[in-house]
């Protein structure tokens, strides 16, 4: 079922939209906003993924049974492996 929406949009996207209607890409101002949404919505999905995934790799670094290193320390560590390959 559609509900009718009413919204306010700047000129600029109003002409826009209406100039692809005239063009024939669409067949309707309507139908140039659901594509819009629907792009929006996938987007959006995209957005969480990404940070569900970035929570993931968060959680698995703060669960990582290794010790916490400094800066001074990883430092260290990183001028012995690169002296050791010199």
């Amino acid at each position: 079922m559609n509900e009718k929406l009413s919204i306010s949009l700047p000129s600029e996207m109003v002409a826009a939209i209406k100039s692809r209607v005239d063009a024939g890409a669409y067949a309707s101002t309507s139908e140039v906003l659901r594509a819009a949404v629907r792009v929006w919505l996938r987007e959006e999905e995209e957005y969480q993924e990404r940070i569900a995934a970035i929570r993931q790799k968060v959680k698995a670094s703060l669960d990582d049974p290794r010790p916490n290193l400094t800066g001074h320390e990883v430092k260290q560590r990183l001028e012995a492996f690169f002296d050791k390959r010199r």
